[in-house]
């Protein structure tokens, strides 16, 4: 694996890496590269918003049951061990689909749905690669502090809320500070904390959606909890493991 990447590597591999598709190692590059980048960092917005953009416009109905039902049976019967997805995507569209759509619209269409990311996606796909950036430069805090006193009011005036700063350094998460981020495309704060030897970082931001459980996933190597809480986007990221993570979680969800 090569120690640096130059802007076309990088650029050849964003699609890719938007995607998680790529090793921890290479994201991990890619990530350190588009830290230093701005040019790189333009480019994989613009295909991260491009993306979002597709997935968004895309119409989508609702199939009725008994089409839906031959459909799955069709894909089932023609699937073999030498059928290739194209063939099959072929199959059903040419048994199924009026005249006139043709096989290959409907197969691009299908390529770019199943490909655009959505906006669950989108999100906790930015939340880990700026945890990862986080972690490879010196800009883990704008704010170096353990109490929440001093990190609280440091963001009054540099954000348009006033985000929770909890401290649970009794439960073993102490808390290191805080900076500023950009997350779906909105200014948002990031809180660190440091367990045992793991740094976790949680993102804040607000939204006016309905408040959700938590749900917990793994991406990169990395494992992500988010949810809605009291207008607020939580998403708290970390290698530490999925159980200890939700501890953390836990008591942010219960602190007043």
């Amino acid at each position: 694996m090569m120690n640096k990447i130059d802007c076309n590597e990088c650029r050849g591999w964003l699609h890719a890496y938007l995607d998680n598709e790529l090793d921890t190692e290479l994201s991990l590059h890619i990530a350190g590269h588009l830290v230093h980048c701005a040019a790189c960092t333009q480019c994989y917005d613009e295909i991260t918003i491009l993306a979002a953009s597709v997935k968004k416009s895309i119409p989508y109905y609702d199939a009725p049951a008994a089409l839906t039902k031959n459909i799955m049976s069709n894909i089932h019967l023609q699937i073999t061990p030498a059928t290739s997805i194209w063939q099959t995507l072929n199959n059903v569209a040419r048994n199924w689909l009026v005249p006139s759509f043709s096989v290959a619209v409907l197969t691009v269409a299908l390529l770019l749905y199943v490909a655009a990311p959505s906006h669950e996606d989108s999100f906790v796909d930015e939340a880990v690669s700026d945890h990862i950036r986080s972690l490879m430069g010196e800009h883990l805090n704008d704010v170096i502090s353990s109490d929440k006193h001093t990190v609280k009011p440091w963001f009054a005036g540099k954000l348009d809320f006033a985000p929770p700063v909890y401290d649970f350094s009794t439960k073993g998460y102490a808390l290191l500070g805080g900076r500023l981020e950009y997350l779906q495309h909105q200014t948002a704060a990031a809180l660190s904390y440091k367990h045992n030897k793991h740094i976790i970082n949680a993102f804040i931001l607000p939204t006016t959606d309905a408040d959700t459980a938590s749900h917990s996933l793994s991406k990169r190597g990395y494992n992500i909890v988010f949810w809605r809480q009291n207008h607020m986007q939580f998403i708290v990221v970390s290698d530490l493991n999925k159980v200890e993570l939700e501890d953390l979680v836990r008591d942010i969800q219960n602190s007043k």
